[in-house]
Parts: structure tokens; sequence; C-alpha cells
């Protein structure tokens, strides 16, 4: 389970805010889709949950524990999957990956299997000798997929995680969310694919300028906009300039039904 109690994030001493006052609780078992346009705070909001990021004001647990307070212990319940995949390149996949296991402390004799698992199901099998510079941005993504499931953490974090990934790998990923969602886990990710995001979320967050606009699900979503349109019209009526809920004047509104925190909500 994540918590995001009043979090805010400023880089330039509070003038303006790329995270503003957001609360949110993601549970454990569900797949949550984080939308949002170009700019909106969406990778801002990941970073600081994976402790790339210190916030500026408020709390983020992870099962009950402090990002900020305990980050090592945080950052042991979750594996991050970043906006680039261009990470350790002089590695070689096999190398990338025990130290993923290493860092993890994932027993020797569960690592290789789940590598062998892991690497045949990606279709990497014949790459993982090969330094993960020579590889295509597909493969690297692959390859941070495939290092981020490797210790198969309580949460897992991702951030627009079907960029450069071909047909095949991106049905491989969405099985894997569901997977882990279904064990019991948490999966948050964010995404421009709407079409992609529609079919695989349990729940989806709407934000825009820092601002969470709507929380709850696609069905609630249409009910609320008394719509049978689609997850993308709706995405677009949201964020537009002169819709009601870009102020966030609605989301207290679109979270009553659900539960679940926007900002200001109790």
């Amino acid at each position: 389970m994540i918590r995001i109690d009043h979090v805010s994030k400023s880089y330039d001493g509070g003038a303006s805010k790329a995270v503003s006052d957001l609360t949110l609780e993601i549970r454990s078992g569900e797949i949550f889709g984080l939308l949002g346009p170009n700019g909106a705070g969406k990778s801002t909001l990941l970073n600081m949950l994976a402790g790339v990021l210190a916030p500026t004001s408020g709390t983020i647990e992870l099962d009950g524990v402090s990002v900020v307070d305990d980050p090592l212990a945080a950052k042991r319940n979750l594996c991050f999957v970043g906006d680039s995949p261009d990470h350790l390149l002089r590695l070689k996949g096999h190398e990338f990956l025990r130290f993923i296991a290493d860092v993890y402390e994932v027993p020797d004799d569960v690592r290789g299997p789940r590598i062998a698992e892991l690497a045949r199901e990606y279709g990497m099998e014949g790459e993982l000798d090969n330094q993960i510079q020579s590889y295509s941005h597909g493969m690297r993504q692959k390859m941070m997929i495939m290092g981020a499931l490797l210790p198969d953490p309580a949460i897992w974090i991702l951030d627009e995680p079907m960029t450069g990934l071909d047909p095949k790998a991106s049905w491989l990923l969405k099985q894997s969310m569901r997977r882990h969602a279904d064990a019991g886990k948490t999966v948050l990710f964010s995404t421009h694919v709407l079409d992609v995001a529609e079919k695989v979320v349990d729940r989806v967050g709407v934000i825009a300028h820092g601002e969470l606009l709507f929380v709850g699900t696609v069905d609630e979503m249409r009910e609320h906009f008394r719509s049978n349109g689609s997850l993308e019209e709706m995405f677009l009526e949201l964020t537009s300039e002169d819709s009601p809920f870009a102020s966030g004047s609605g989301a207290e509104q679109a979270d009553e039904r659900d539960g679940a925190a926007a900002p200001g909500a109790r």
C-alpha cells in the first residue's frame, strides 16, 4: 500500500509547485494508473515515491514505512522503472541482473531460475552476455522491467513503462502487472497510452498542474461525467483549460463516492 499525505514539491523555493498538496492512497492488490498531460507532475510524484526526490512537504509511506524517515527500509519494499532505461550501460545484461539481485538480497537458489524465467519470457536469453549499451531502446526497457520484477517487490512503480516496447513485450508487461496485483501487491504506473490504461487499471488518478483532479474507476468517471465515451475523451475534457476541474473544484466531489483522497479531501 502507498499512502501520500499532503505532499508538495517545489524546485524554486516555493514560488511554484510541480506537485501541490497531493493526498492519495493506493491499495494493495490493485493496478493504479496515473494519467496527466506533459508537465502535470507525474514523474515528479513517482520519483518522490521512489526516494529519488525528497518532498518539499508532506509524508509518503510504503507499506507503513516512511520514505523520508527510513528510506532504505522503504526502498526495500519497492522496485522502480523510471522514464529512461539508460542506466549502467557498460554492464552486461547478466551483470546488471546479478547486481539487482545483490542489492535486494535475492537468495542464490532463487535468482538463477528467476533470471532464466524472465529472460525467456521477455525474449532476452541471447542478449544477457552483451553490454546494455549495445541494446536497442526497447531491449533496454525490457532489461529495466526484468530488473524490477526480479526481487518480486511488494510495490512496483513504473513511469511510462510501455515506451519503446514492441507489442509482445507490452502484452507481457500487462500480464506481469496483473499477476503482481492479483498476488496482493501494489502496481502504480503512469502512461500516456489511454486505451492501454482503460484495459489494465483497477483505478485511475488524473493529475494536472500538480493537482489531483480525479480518483476512481473508469466506470465511476463515466458516471460522474454522465458519459459513455472513452477514457481518452473524458481525460481530455477533465484536463482542458476551461474545465471546472482544472482548479481542483470538482476533485472532492469525484472522490466522495470512492473514498480515496483528492486535494483538500478528508
